[in-house]
Parts: structure tokens; C-alpha cells; sequence
């Protein structure tokens, strides 16, 4: 028999998907996946697939979360806001490779056990906030990176506003299901391409300024 899957697995996918920041990688490899899955997931933690979450929701498969936290090109010392927490994996992530992080869930008890699993890994540079993501965290803006993790044909309004010039910003665009996910930085005339990163399915972004309210 084979060895049971491990955190090493997960670094070996994300360096096959083209990752080579080593923090990153670091960050992957000591931030416990076992601990951000619903129980009846734990056998799938550390292989390179999505786990169901509750509300019809699913976790980004580990290799493209690093794959979009890698685009982000973050040093250390950023203000971090990020759309769409679930369970908190790639939250704890940012928040190893970031000054803070603040993200915004909009389901209440997904926000409730992000919350305690964040705790649960003593990582307490995070604010996990509930409310509509579309809409951003005006209150703790400007932010020097964003990522989206839902899918909608354009970046919302309000998450351009709250980037701070230079800033970057990731998101999947397109309808849901089949997309891109594309890299943009804000300068001085607005949001900016920078590169496309890698085809995705996600999710679909809901909010004011996403699909609508479901």
C-alpha cells in the first residue's frame, strides 16, 4: 500500500502547476488542509481536488488556489481582502504570506468556521466578515491585493474602488462554471489586464454587483 496523502502532496501539485514561490510553497506545506474540510471530507484533505461545503458551495482545488495567490506576487507586508472564505484554507495561506487579511464570506456559519479554524492555527492577523463580497470591505479599504474566488463577466465596481493604486487584484471571469482567471493592477486611469493565469470553473459570484441576491 501506498503512503496516505499529505500536505507534500499538495506542494508537488501546486509546484506541477507552475508555482515556484517558495513561501508559498512553505505556507502550503505547514497550513494542515485536514484542519479546513467538513468532517466527511477529511480522507480527500490532502489530494488535489475541491471538497463540498455546505449552501451548494465547494473549495477551490488546491493547486489553483496557489496558482491565484501566486499572481498576487505578495512580499509580506500587504493589506489583503479576499471574496469567498468557506472554510478558510486559502485564507490561512494569505494570511502566512500577508500582513492581514480580511475576508468576506457571506454565509454565516461558513464565517463561523473559518473563524474558529483560523484560531484553531493561532493565525490572527485575519478578519473573517460576513456580508456581500461584490461589495467589498469599504471600512478597512484601500487594500494592496484582492482575490475572488467566484466567478462573474466583470470585476464589481466597489472591489476597484477599495484596490489601492499599484494594487492587484485576481478574479475568474465569466458566467460560472467555465472561465478564465485573469490578473489586473490598478493605476492612475483604473484597472488595468495584466495576464491571463489559468482556465478555471468556479462558482458564481453572488451579490449587489454580481448575480443578483440568491
Amino acid at each position: 500500500m501506498g503512503a496516505e496523502p499529505s500536505a507534500e502532496d499538495l506542494v508537488r501539485a501546486a509546484r506541477a502547476a507552475g508555482v515556484t514561490d517558495e513561501r508559498l510553497l512553505e505556507a502550503v506545506r505547514v497550513t494542515p488542509r485536514a484542519e479546513f474540510v467538513p468532517a466527511g471530507h477529511m480522507a480527500s484533505a490532502y489530494r488535489d481536488t475541491p471538497v463540498p461545503l455546505p449552501h451548494d458551495q465547494v473549495t477551490t482545488q488546491p493547486s489553483l488556489v496557489a496558482v491565484m495567490v501566486s499572481a498576487l506576487g505578495l512580499d509580506g507586508g500587504e493589506h489583503v481582502l479576499e471574496v469567498g472564505t468557506g472554510y478558510g484554507w486559502q485564507t490561512a495561506l494569505l494570511a502566512r504570506l500577508a500582513a492581514y487579511v480580511v475576508s468576506v464570506e457571506r454565509w454565516p456559519d461558513l464565517a463561523e468556521e473559518a473563524r474558529r479554524r483560523l484560531a484553531g492555527q493561532g493565525l490572527d492577523n485575519t478578519a473573517v466578515v460576513v456580508g456581500d463580497g461584490t461589495l467589498g470591505v469599504p471600512d478597512r479599504a484601500p487594500y494592496d491585493a484582492v482575490i475572488v474566488c467566484a466567478a462573474f463577466p466583470e470585476v464589481p465596481e466597489p472591489l476597484v474602488a477599495q484596490l489601492r493604486t499599484g494594487g492587484r487584484l485576481v478574479q475568474p471571469i465569466g458566467p460560472g462554471g467555465h472561465e478564465r482567471v485573469e490578473l489586473y493592477r490598478r493605476g492612475a486611469r483604473g484597472l488595468a489586464h495584466r495576464a491571463t493565469v489559468t482556465p478555471a470553473c468556479f462558482v458564481r459570484l453572488y451579490g449587489a454587483h454580481g448575480y443578483g441576491q440568491r
